[in-house]
Protein backbone atom coordinates (compact mmCIF):
# COMPACT_ATOMS: atom_id res chain seq x y z
CA UNK A 1 0.00 0.00 0.00
CA UNK A 2 1.54 3.19 -1.03
CA UNK A 3 0.37 5.97 1.77
CA UNK A 4 0.26 9.72 0.44
CA UNK A 5 -0.81 13.17 2.29
CA UNK A 6 -2.43 15.76 0.75
CA UNK A 7 -4.50 19.01 1.79
CA UNK A 8 -8.16 18.41 1.59
CA UNK A 9 -8.91 21.54 -0.29
CA UNK A 10 -6.68 20.54 -3.28
CA UNK A 11 -8.70 18.96 -6.02
CA UNK A 12 -9.40 15.47 -6.09
CA UNK A 13 -7.47 13.14 -8.62
CA UNK A 14 -7.84 9.70 -10.01
CA UNK A 15 -4.37 8.94 -8.18
CA UNK A 16 -5.28 9.85 -4.98
CA UNK A 17 -6.98 6.52 -4.73
CA UNK A 18 -8.48 5.81 -1.26
CA UNK A 19 -9.48 8.91 0.20
CA UNK A 20 -9.52 9.20 3.99
CA UNK A 21 -9.78 12.46 6.05
CA UNK A 22 -8.08 12.43 9.10
CA UNK A 23 -9.21 15.34 11.10
CA UNK A 24 -11.66 15.70 13.56
CA UNK A 25 -13.13 19.03 12.45
CA UNK A 26 -14.93 19.30 9.29
CA UNK A 27 -12.92 21.94 6.24
CA UNK A 28 -14.25 24.87 6.50
CA UNK A 29 -16.46 25.93 3.42
CA UNK A 30 -15.60 21.95 1.44
CA UNK A 31 -18.46 20.62 0.63
CA UNK A 32 -18.57 17.30 0.62
CA UNK A 33 -18.88 16.26 -3.21
CA UNK A 34 -15.57 18.62 -3.66
CA UNK A 35 -14.13 16.62 -0.81
CA UNK A 36 -14.76 13.41 -2.85
CA UNK A 37 -14.04 11.46 0.57
CA UNK A 38 -14.36 7.74 0.74
CA UNK A 39 -13.87 7.74 4.51
CA UNK A 40 -13.91 10.18 6.99
CA UNK A 41 -11.28 8.80 10.06
CA UNK A 42 -12.19 11.50 12.67
CA UNK A 43 -10.95 9.25 15.67
CA UNK A 44 -7.40 8.97 14.77
CA UNK A 45 -7.14 12.90 14.79
CA UNK A 46 -5.47 14.70 17.29
CA UNK A 47 -7.53 15.39 20.22
CA UNK A 48 -9.00 18.65 20.93
CA UNK A 49 -6.55 19.91 23.74
CA UNK A 50 -3.30 18.59 21.12
CA UNK A 51 -4.88 20.10 18.32
CA UNK A 52 -5.40 23.83 19.73
CA UNK A 53 -2.06 23.59 21.55
CA UNK A 54 -0.14 23.18 18.63
CA UNK A 55 -1.74 25.46 16.55
CA UNK A 56 -3.03 28.31 19.07
CA UNK A 57 -0.72 27.69 21.66
CA UNK A 58 2.63 27.88 20.22
CA UNK A 59 3.35 23.68 21.48
CA UNK A 60 6.55 22.88 19.34
CA UNK A 61 6.73 20.55 15.96
CA UNK A 62 8.52 18.30 17.80
CA UNK A 63 6.37 17.90 21.05
CA UNK A 64 3.25 17.95 18.86
CA UNK A 65 4.57 14.87 17.35
CA UNK A 66 5.73 13.08 20.30
CA UNK A 67 2.36 13.77 22.07
CA UNK A 68 0.63 12.52 19.25
CA UNK A 69 2.17 9.51 18.41
CA UNK A 70 1.55 8.50 22.39
CA UNK A 71 -2.36 9.24 21.64
CA UNK A 72 -2.15 7.07 18.79
CA UNK A 73 -0.44 4.13 20.86
CA UNK A 74 -2.84 4.71 23.67
CA UNK A 75 -6.33 6.37 23.02
CA UNK A 76 -6.54 6.13 19.78
CA UNK A 77 -5.11 2.73 19.48
CA UNK A 78 -8.38 0.97 18.42
CA UNK A 79 -9.15 3.28 15.78
CA UNK A 80 -5.69 3.39 14.34
CA UNK A 81 -6.00 -0.67 14.13
CA UNK A 82 -9.52 0.07 12.40
CA UNK A 83 -8.16 2.35 10.07
CA UNK A 84 -4.92 0.32 9.15
CA UNK A 85 -7.57 -2.72 8.56
CA UNK A 86 -9.41 -0.84 6.17
CA UNK A 87 -6.93 0.72 4.30
CA UNK A 88 -4.99 -2.77 3.61
CA UNK A 89 -7.02 -3.16 0.98
CA UNK A 90 -6.46 -0.29 -1.20
CA UNK A 91 -3.36 0.15 -3.08
CA UNK A 92 -3.29 3.90 -2.88
CA UNK A 93 -4.35 5.62 -0.12
CA UNK A 94 -4.66 9.69 0.90
CA UNK A 95 -4.23 10.90 3.85
CA UNK A 96 -6.33 14.34 3.36
CA UNK A 97 -5.87 17.35 5.76
CA UNK A 98 -6.91 21.12 6.39
CA UNK A 99 -3.88 22.02 7.71
CA UNK A 100 -1.81 24.70 5.57
CA UNK A 101 2.04 23.30 6.58
CA UNK A 102 2.67 20.52 4.54
CA UNK A 103 6.07 20.17 6.16
CA UNK A 104 4.61 19.88 9.79
CA UNK A 105 1.11 18.27 9.94
CA UNK A 106 -1.09 15.18 11.64
CA UNK A 107 -1.11 13.37 8.42
CA UNK A 108 2.71 13.24 8.36
CA UNK A 109 2.87 12.15 11.80
CA UNK A 110 -0.25 8.98 10.88
CA UNK A 111 1.33 8.12 7.38
CA UNK A 112 4.12 6.94 9.80
CA UNK A 113 2.15 5.31 12.02
CA UNK A 114 0.01 2.91 9.35
CA UNK A 115 3.01 2.68 7.44
CA UNK A 116 3.80 -1.40 6.59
Amino acid sequence: MELRTKRVYDDPAPADGFRVLVDRLWPRGLSKERAALDLWAKDVAPSTELRKAFHHDGLSWDDFAEAYRAELGGAARGAVEALRAELGTHEVVTLLHAVHDDAHNHALVLREILAP
